[in-house]
């Protein structure tokens, strides 16, 4: 790509001082205010802040880092040059091959989606001298009969964009859930769910196989497991993961006694029901989650 990394202590310093200039604005409560925050600052500095914000834990994106992220998905499909401006500049003057591989996932899919009309005679223009902009095409995939498609395969450097994609998906130790003691196990799953999407590799995906399988084959141990994490984590951020995944998706006719007791005698587990949907739960079923719940629904 023509760049060198940028050492974690560069990224570190860095990342503190644009996250000091985002903890400083004020309070975005709505689409609206972050907008008007946003809109008007300079290119250079919305593109720093977009990187410094790939590299935060998924745990801390909360309050006003948690609007600027949406802030940022929404802006391919409602200012796609503006998106588009954005992407050449973190192309331009990022160095962190991770970060700027977000770009892929974050604004071009999304833009060639929505915009790619108006877009493409654009992307065309700037690739024919931007081995970055090919680099980062060779990500991008749309439907095989999208007229797009042609035109990005023309541009691409598919082969180099697999090979980064494929090192950085793959662990340094790949875990081995099945034969992981459960404390263990739950603390590899607050290590994964509490990275950023930046920093996520195929352990993540191992551990989600891993908890369809237990969802499936042994509800008990998934109810262990939810147990164990709740013994090692307070993260509101973290907690609404594990009420909304693991613990929603393991509430059937067939655990439900369990779930009973396991509320009745941890209060911290009662509390995460509160975070869990099942509306379209059987009657029965629902009944029995309502008794326990009661007022405590996030």
């Amino acid at each position: 790509m023509g760049q060198q990394d940028m050492g974690q202590e560069d990224i570190g310093q860095t990342d503190a001082t644009l996250l000091e200039t985002i903890a400083a604005a004020p309070q975005l409560r709505t689409p609206d205010e972050t907008e008007a925050f946003l809109d008007p600052m300079p290119l250079g500095e919305l593109a720093s802040m977009w990187c410094a914000l790939q590299r935060v834990s998924r745990r801390d994106q909360v309050g006003s880092l948690w609007a600027l992220k949406l802030y940022f998905d929404h802006l391919p499909h409602r200012r796609p040059q503006a998106a588009l401006d954005l992407v050449l500049e973190v192309l331009r003057t990022e160095a962190d091959k991770p970060t700027v591989m977000q770009l892929n996932d974050k604004f071009l899919l999304a833009l060639f989606y929505a915009h790619g009309k108006d877009v493409i005679a654009r992307v065309e223009l700037e690739a024919a001298h931007n081995d970055r902009l090919r680099w980062l095409l060779g990500g991008v995939h749309v439907a095989a009969d999208d007229p797009l498609m042609s035109r990005i395969v023309g541009l691409a450097d598919s082969e180099a964009w697999r090979a980064d994609h494929l090192a950085q998906r793959t662990p340094r130790e790949p875990l081995d859930c099945a034969g992981m003691p459960i404390a263990e196990l739950a603390r590899a799953w607050v290590e994964q769910y509490s990275k950023s999407e930046r920093d996520q590799d195929d352990n993540l995906f191992t551990i989600m196989d891993f908890e369809r399988d237990l969802r499936e084959d042994d509800p008990d141990r998934m109810i262990d497991l939810i147990l164990e994490i709740l013994k090692i984590e307070s993260n509101p951020v973290l907690l609404s993961l594990l009420a909304a995944g693991p613990l929603e998706d393991v509430i059937s006719t067939g655990t439900i006694d369990r779930i009973e007791r396991e509320a009745r005698a941890d209060a911290r587990f009662r509390d995460l029901l509160g975070g869990v949907w099942y509306y379209r739960a059987p009657d029965e079923l629902k009944a029995r989650l309502d008794a326990l719940v009661g007022e405590r629904r996030w």
